[in-house]
């Protein structure tokens, strides 16, 4: 346990590494890049570029100091961290590299006002959640090792099939090169990719698995992402995904992490609405299909937004699944108007609203999953909010650096 002296020092000092949290943590990569290179393949340069890392740390450290004086508030977020670090296989042996560098930006940062006191003070309260940390990613790691087919680390695959399942997105069909067992894991959860790009080192990749678990694969559905200016390139393993990887060829993955995840006990008792937005219909179709293949009899609502027909991805594959099952409802909203001919359908033209929700969902004694681009997030969020829908009722998951939803405009 940590000291009371620490805890009172830290404390203190909230207000002020608040108001600084972010400059320290520009500060700290910044340090740790130079100082230890190796670790730069652990992060992804993208996000990093935008200052998503960057905030989404400065947002961990001040709600860890916050929360000093009861750090069982945090489980949620450690089990999030954890679950990250081990589908990048960081180990106990990285956590001082992170210390040293943190506290040494703390330093630059702060000046004379990072008193020896202070920094020790911090040093200990580093060390007590790095403990936390190592000691549930070891379960992890050890829960990979023991499933039949289980690994950590990396694992060779051979892409069986490459699906194009609209104008942005490909599915790719995944089997183990050493035809041993496939583990299961839970619907909602993603894997690793690891991609030994031709022109720059990049860092692994999460995708989330896209079909339900028991299958004699991994399915991942990747969308090419485009870059948005002349300034900001594309995304440069989804694009070498699409271009570049074939029927045949094999690909390094990691084994299944992640922390949003379908609760069955729930599910059998309670509706389940899955929202999906763009591509963050992937985890949720995961979701959908392993209701539907486990015959669990509870009403399902599906509601699936996208920009147009064009990139609406997955329809056939959930019309599918509403016809084995005797209480799933499925909607389709898009963004602009459909193109006529284009066959598909439209429940709605515009965005996603408490009133729709209203509308279309058992919103009264349902659980919600949600995901999609930030924006669509923090409407769903809102919405749900002012339908009184319980936050206990409510989970989602971010493609990219976590925080929360009060912070996206």
């Amino acid at each position: 346990m940590l000291s009371e002296q620490t805890v009172a020092i830290v404390k203190e000092i909230t207000p002020l590494v608040a108001a600084n949290a972010e400059t320290i943590t520009r500060r700290f990569y910044e340090r740790m890049f130079e100082a230890n290179p190796e670790v730069r393949a652990f992060f992804n340069q993208a996000h990093q570029h935008t200052g998503g890392q960057q905030k989404a740390l400065a947002g961990a450290i001040c709600a860890y100091f916050t929360h000093i004086d009861n750090p069982g508030v945090l489980m949620p977020a450690v089990e999030l961290i954890a679950q990250k670090h081990c589908s990048l296989n960081i180990k106990a042996e990285h956590y001082p590299i992170v210390g040293e560098n943190l506290l040494a930006a703390i330093k630059d940062v702060m000046g004379d006002a990072a008193t020896p006191e202070i920094v020790n003070a911090v040093a200990e309260a580093y060390q007590f959640l790095a403990g936390i940390l190592i000691s549930r990613e070891a379960d992890i790691y050890q829960h990979q090792q023991s499933q039949p087919g289980g690994w950590t680390g990396k694992r060779s695959f051979v892409v069986q099939r490459k699906v194009c399942e609209s104008s942005e997105v490909t599915s790719f069909y995944l089997r183990p090169a050493d035809d041993e067992p496939l583990p299961t894991f839970l619907a909602g959860q993603y894997i690793t990719v690891h991609i030994d790009h031709p022109k720059t080192p990049t860092s692994p990749r999460n995708y989330s698995l896209s079909d339900c678990p028991d299958q004699p694969h991994y399915r991942i559905s990747v969308k090419r992402e485009k870059g948005q200016q002349e300034s900001v390139p594309g995304g440069l393993i989804s694009n070498h995904l699409h271009d570049s990887i074939d029927a045949g060829q094999t690909v390094d993955l990691g084994p299944p992490c992640g922390e949003f995840t379908l609760d069955l006990v729930r599910s059998a008792e309670r509706p389940v609405v899955l929202l999906a937005g763009g591509i963050g219909v992937t985890p949720l179709l995961s979701m959908a299909k392993t209701l539907v293949n486990r015959a669990i009899d509870t009403p399902i609502c599906f509601v699936q937004a996208a920009r147009n027909s064009d990139v609406h991805a997955f329809a056939n594959e959930i019309e599918e699944l509403a016809g084995r099952h005797d209480d799933f409802t499925y909607k389709v909203l898009y963004d602009t108007p459909p193109d006529a001919g284009q066959g598909r359908r439209c429940d709605h033209v515009g965005f996603l609203s408490a009133d729709l929700i209203g509308q279309w969902t058992p919103y009264g004694d349902a659980d919600f999953y949600f995901c999609g681009p930030k924006p669509f997030m923090a409407s769903v969020e809102n919405a749900l909010e002012q339908l009184g829908v319980d936050p206990s009722c409510m989970r989602y998951e971010f493609f990219g650096p976590k925080q929360e939803l009060s912070q996206v405009t």
